[in-house]
């Protein structure tokens, strides 16, 4: 099997993402729950995973690191703690209904779309100089969209956001471990990213960074403050409540060790001219529309619609071929409405580390086969 829908999951793993997880089953117990040596070794094991996301992501302090079960649940997190019933969001024209759902979900709320053309930065640039006002509660912009690999100026939406005193969330779940992702410099009230994808570790884990107030999503035991029936005040007791996925957080761990080792840069631009090898050859074929950017406003995924033929159905050909790809409106509507592909959805070709050039050749090869077809 050709695997290329990395955007989803990375399916190859760094050979110590599994064997940290299997040690862990057996080996570490529930940090904060007991004195004793398999707890005592699983608290050390999250205070270096907080350590090591603090080192990659210019957090201040590792406590301001909180273990998610995915990027969804992070975001419900930073949204529930920034937007009340009757408030106001800012959202870009390309959020996953991880944003968009749990802001509707909101009694009352006002959403506004800054929403500029695809692969136009200073489109949505614009589009954010337009709609944040007075009034905004919160800013929701994801770094990447899930759908197309546009980059969006994260970092002078940040600025913008700063100048004008709104908070910022940003979605990092298409740019953790192959972007530059700044806590710091962005001075955001939260970054949301999965384990999953980029960083290599095992579904189920995530990551939310805190910069702001917060208001927990869960209640119930830290291990901390026992006595009392508040959730306890402090990071990261206050989000994470109940017992931790260890088992995640050490395979977690191994994968964005792998990161740092490789560098993100390097797996960004492997990634990038894998995207590029794939939509200069399809974009010579009669029958593919290929979705791309240029310079510095396109990751590495490729996006593209055969004609006459449905995106869906064509996934499943690709399956059948030995080809795993992700087709349809990748659980965000609002990108394709933006981008005018609603009616169809896109199939998208996503890439990690692990593939390599004969991989995408073959994969282009069955999709101009399909082409033909379709044409017939």
């Amino acid at each position: 099997m050709i695997y290329l829908d990395s955007a989803a999951t990375t399916l190859e793993k760094p050979g110590a993402v599994p064997r940290a997880s299997a040690w862990a089953m057996t080996h570490l117990a529930s940090p904060g729950r007991g004195g004793h040596a398999p707890g005592m070794r699983a608290a050390e094991l999250m205070y270096q995973l907080r350590e090591q996301a603090g080192r990659m992501f210019h957090v201040n302090g590792p406590e301001q690191v909180v273990l998610t079960s995915n990027a969804t649940h992070g975001l419900n997190i930073a949204i529930r703690s920034l937007v009340g019933p009757g408030g106001t969001a800012v959202i870009s024209g390309y959020e996953h209904n991880a944003v968009t759902r749990p802001l509707y979900a909101i009694p009352g709320v006002k959403v506004k779309e800054a929403a500029g053309p695809l692969f136009d930065p200073e489109g949505v640039y614009a589009a954010f100089e337009r709609e944040i006002t007075s009034d905004v509660d919160a800013v929701i912009c994801n770094h990447v969209s899930n759908v197309f690999g546009f980059i969006q100026p994260v970092g002078r939406i940040a600025q913008l956001c700063k100048e004008r005193g709104v908070p910022l969330i940003v979605d990092a779940s298409q740019s953790a471990g192959m972007l530059s992702v700044d806590m710091e410099s962005w001075g955001a009230a939260f970054i949301a990213m999965p384990g999953h994808k980029g960083l290599y570790g095992p579904q189920g884990t995530g990551l939310l960074l805190c910069g702001g107030q917060v208001q927990p999503l869960l209640y119930g035991g830290t291990g901390s403050l026992s006595a009392q029936q508040e959730m306890p005040d402090f990071l990261p007791d206050r989000l994470e409540a109940g017992t931790h996925n260890v088992c995640g957080a050490a395979g977690l761990l191994e994968g964005m060790k792998f990161v740092a080792r490789t560098g993100a840069g390097r797996i960004h631009r492997h990634e990038r001219a894998l995207a590029g090898r794939m939509m200069d050859a399809l974009e010579r074929c009669s029958g593919v529309t290929v979705f791309r950017g240029w310079g510095d406003s396109q990751s590495g995924l490729c996006s593209v619609i055969v004609d006459g033929l449905d995106c869906e159905e064509a996934g499943e050909m690709l399956a059948k071929r030995g080809i795993a790809v992700r087709s349809g409106l990748h659980c965000a509507p609002l990108a394709h409405r933006t981008a005018g592909t609603v009616e169809t959805g896109t199939i998208r070709f996503s890439f990690s580390a692990f593939n390599h050039p004969d991989q995408v050749d073959q994969a282009a090869a069955a999709v101009r086969e399909l082409a033909r077809t379709a044409k017939k």
